[in-house]
């Protein structure tokens, strides 16, 4: 709903103001507001205002067109007999299914989410777009509806494991939130062997049919080999498995060397000092840093990328193919990248000793890191070396080392920029990566947590540093002249009343949080985080957190970067990885010769496409990391951990084993010596006879009992 300006004397009509703001409840029917949140829709923000509008809504509260849900915070009455004459009754949106067979619509508007009833579901499958026709209201119930129309079909293909029997067989689908087998003919087997992992597609599903018809489209082996598992994780995602032909053709047909005629165009840093730091299984390096002393004794840092916009031009296969994939999947034993290894790994790469092609931000500052210049532009780099997060740790914290000097003031500069960063308000999300050492055959021999040091630091703000910069530069009004179309990377603030539901969720586990001001809740977030660390709720809290702000995506209507409080933001520092990256270096060097201002719409739909892939290879990335988990506690069964409660619900008790992060359930029916139920409020499970709290955070011992790869789940009992 588009925000109606409301004049700020308050003398506007005074039913027109009274219909708005009625107007703002009935158009999301399953959505509560205060007073606040509806002033801020309407665009009002003067106190005078807002005061009327809380006295409109007392009112139609005391009338009956509202009803209070929480104190202060109000619903359309849809038990109220005009309001089927005022709204739709049915709604559009998109399907999370459960194993069960029920599921949950979530509207356009992310309002509140609609039971669907099994029986009810028709024959939508999870992530479908759905029509819903929405039943009465119930006093006291979930809103309930049915699925009267597939909109659009998510998924074409789905991974799974062939069971034939004599006259037919069945792909039973790996992912837990598919509820129906998938039947397939025999003469639709295309080779496929019983017990084997295939890719199946759905070819129709009769009306009168519980189960969808398909075919077997690719045959990836057998169950529990290391390949197989990781290829079955990438085409549930639809993530291709290998490149199309012409785009391997196009990269064959690049040479090694650069043109002298390229060079001369560009800024020549091949004798200044430049490095490149990254995990030391790294393969690409799309980042290096340069530094030198200039005359005026202040600093001029270097952050020169990949350019990849010199080798991959619009309309190329290539290009096309790496749109369409969106970006590089990291999973657990292995890169897919976005581009062909011969550009990904070779050409495009920043590797030591050679001379390679960048698109840099270079920045003058002093002691103190404050910018004083800035300058964007191509370049030639030559890297002195390459240096892993490790070795420039040790350098560091010792002092000591190959280019100690030079590392200590990149490090010194970077630290000023961090504590400005968060003096301004960004918030530290700052999580323990899972990683494992494999054996040659990608088992899985040992867990370990990597956290952020000293030198991932170092390289994440000078990337913070190039990529704000570079949004400001084209986002940032000059005069009467609007900012050209640009590639964004935003991130909301957060609702009202997610935020208030998070506070009162941590004051419950003993957190004080303060949120009446922007720098307030960021400090508040800050110390919070600090404070978790190590503790059994830490990796709750974390999840919920980021739950609770809203999620980063790329657009090109700038809205800033909340989390990390810069109004301008975007993403320049991955091309190699990441094709919004490669929109805006292309739009960046355009608008460095003065070129018009790209087809606004044509970037909106690439960058909705490219957020969409984002969130497809994160999933995938998490679910590789799950496979991996359960693979390594294949034979702890029957051994004893410490872990600490991650989560409660009323199946069971959630315990993360400490040290690896391996998470597991305790079922409550397991649990003998009473009968156990759970406390929503409280965040624990307590016992009806003896009265023994399972409480979030709390510190347990546990027996591995069972593990169900298939399903990437494990099941502990519980140590007394």
């Amino acid at each position: 709903m588009k925000k109606k300006k409301i004049n700020k004397s308050g003398t506007k009509n005074i039913n027109s103001f009274v219909k708005s703001v009625l107007e703002v409840f009935q158009t999301n029917p399953f959505t509560g507001f205060n007073y606040k949140e509806v002033s801020h829709r309407l665009g009002i923000s003067d106190e005078a205002s807002k005061k009327l509008v809380r006295d409109i809504i007392e009112k139609l509260s005391a009338s009956n067109q509202l009803v209070t849900i929480k104190k202060g915070k109000y619903q359309i009455n849809r038990e109220n007999k005009g309001y089927l004459t005022q709204v739709n009754t049915h709604i559009t949106g998109s399907v999370d299914m459960k194993q069960t067979g029920k599921a949950y619509v979530i509207p356009e508007d992310n309002s509140e989410d609609i039971y669907i009833a099994p029986v009810n579901t028709g024959h939508a499958l999870h992530g479908d777009t759905v029509k819903v026709m929405l039943f009465p209201k119930r006093k006291g119930k979930k809103t309930e509806g049915q699925i009267v129309e597939i909109l659009q079909r998510r998924k074409k293909q789905f991974v799974g494991t062939i069971e034939i029997a004599r006259n037919f067989a069945f792909l039973i689908p790996d992912s837990p939130s598919m509820p129906v087998d998938i039947f397939i003919p025999l003469t639709h087997l295309n080779g496929a062997k019983n017990g084997q992992k295939v890719i199946a597609t759905i070819t129709e599903w009769p009306p009168q049919s519980e189960n969808p018809f398909g075919e077997v489209i690719n045959v990836l082996g057998k169950p529990g080999d290391n390949n197989v598992e990781m290829e079955s994780i990438l085409a549930e995602f639809e993530f291709p498995l290998s490149f199309n032909p012409k785009s391997e053709k196009e990269a064959g047909q690049f040479s090694e060397g650069i043109p002298e005629e390229e060079i001369r165009k560009r800024k020549d840093f091949r004798d200044v000092f430049t490095i490149t730091i990254d995990p030391p299984d790294a393969k690409d390096f799309d980042d290096a840093l340069s530094l030198r002393k200039l005359p005026s004794g202040n600093w001029e840092a270097g952050v020169h990328i990949a350019d990849v916009s010199y080798y991959v031009k619009p309309g190329t296969a290539i290009d096309k193919e790496a749109f369409e994939r969106g970006t590089s999947i990291y999973l657990v034993d292995r890169v897919i990248p976005m581009l062909p290894e011969k550009l990904s790994n070779q050409l495009c790469s920043l590797q030591p000793d050679k001379d390679r092609l960048c698109f840099s931000a270079v920045f003058e500052m002093d002691n103190n890191a404050t910018i004083l210049n800035e300058w964007f532009g191509k370049t030639i780099i030559h890297s002195d070396r390459r240096f892993n997060y490790d070795e420039v740790q040790q350098i560091i914290e010792t002092g000591k080392g190959e280019y100690a000097a030079e590392i200590t003031v990149l490090a010194n500069l970077a630290k000023k920029l961090r504590d400005e960063r968060f003096k301004k308000g960004s918030i530290n999300f700052e999580t323990q990566e899972v990683k494992f050492e494999l054996d040659k055959d990608g088992k899985p021999l040992r867990i370990f947590l990597r956290e952020m040091k000293d030198s991932n630091k170092l390289i994440e703000d000078f990337m913070l540093l190039a990529n704000r910069k570079v949004a400001e530069w084209n986002g940032k009004k000059k005069g009467d002249a609007e900012p050209k179309t640009f590639v964004y990377r935003v991130h909301d603030s957060p609702t009202p009343e997610k935020l208030e539901t998070f506070v009162q969720f941590v004051t419950k586990l003993g957190y004080r949080m303060k949120i009446a001001s922007r720098k307030s809740m960021a400090d508040s977030f800050n110390k919070l985080f600090e404070q978790i660390k190590g503790k059994g709720e830490e990796n709750m809290i974390e999840t919920i957190a980021v739950r609770t702000m809203a999620k980063a995506y790329y657009t090109t209507e700038n809205i800033g970067h909340y989390g990390l409080a810069f109004p301008f933001y975007t993403h320049f520092t991955s091309p190699i990885r990441r094709y919004p990256d490669l929109m805006v270096h292309r739009l960046l060097f355009d608008y460095l010769q003065k070129g018009k201002s790209a087809n606004r719409d044509e970037y909106e739909e690439k960058c909705d496409h490219s957020s969409e892939m984002e969130r497809k290879a994160e999933s995938a990335e998490r679910l590789s990391v799950k496979y991996k988990q359960a693979e390594y506690m294949l034979d702890k069964i029957g051994q004893e951990f410490d872990g600490l409660i991650s989560g409660v619900s009323k199946w069971g008790i959630f315990v993360e084993i400490i040290g690896t992060k391996c998470e597991g359930m305790i079922r409550l029916r397991d649990l003998s010596d009473d009968f156990y139920y759970l406390d929503e409020e409280n965040y624990q499970v307590t016992g009806t006879r003896h009265g023994q709290n399972f409480k979030l955070g709390d510190k347990v011992r546990i027996k591995v009992k069972k593990i169900d790869l298939p399903k990437k789940q494990m099941d502990f009992g519980l140590v007394r």
